[in-house]
């Protein structure tokens, strides 16, 4: 399998599986409406959260006309990833960029359908949450996104040649 490919793979895994837990935690496990919650461990809440933003809150869509602008500046951001998976050659961007994707195209899906994004992983401890109520979809981006910053703040850059009349012009 070509690299590329893993992206696509790993992409379309992280939709599914992202629309599928949505599906099960919204469906046969009744948490459904705002306020509702199971809480499955001492550090763990299934909670329903309608999303009509991005992370942490910003862009708040109030309206129709910011619904699919947020859809649109998602399907923009998307795009641009799946671009950039056509020209990536090393496997942990590529990894990086499927997992964005997959996540984007997890949270566009709901935008599309609900109006918001279906949000339900709460992590707390003693009264505190590290995070924001999340979903797989936004697991997957930040998890692409840190690797992409590792990745680029952190691998060596190869070495060119650069003749000496050209470095000392």
């Amino acid at each position: 399998m070509s690299l590329r490919r893993i992206a696509v793979v790993i992409a379309l895994l992280v939709l599914i599986v992202d629309q599928f837990v949505k599906y099960w935690v919204t469906g046969p496990m009744g948490i459904d409406y705002p306020g509702a919650e199971l809480n499955l461990l001492p550090v763990f809440t299934l909670r329903f959260v309608q999303n009509f933003g991005v992370s942490l809150g910003l862009l708040q869509a109030g309206s129709e006309t910011a619904r699919w602008a947020l859809v649109a500046m998602t399907a923009i951001i998307a795009t641009g990833v799946a671009v950039w998976i056509r020209r990536e050659t090393q496997k942990p961007e590529l990894i990086g960029l499927g997992l964005v994707l997959g996540g984007a195209l997890g949270n566009i899906v709901d935008r599309v359908r609900f109006g918001y994004v279906v949000d339900y992983a709460d992590f707390h401890i003693f009264g505190y949450s590290p995070f924001l109520v999340f979903n797989i979809a936004d697991a997957a981006i930040s998890i692409g996104v840190v690797i992409l910053l590792v990745r680029a703040l952190f691998t060596p850059k190869p070495k060119h040649d650069v003749p000496v009349e050209k470095a000392n012009a």
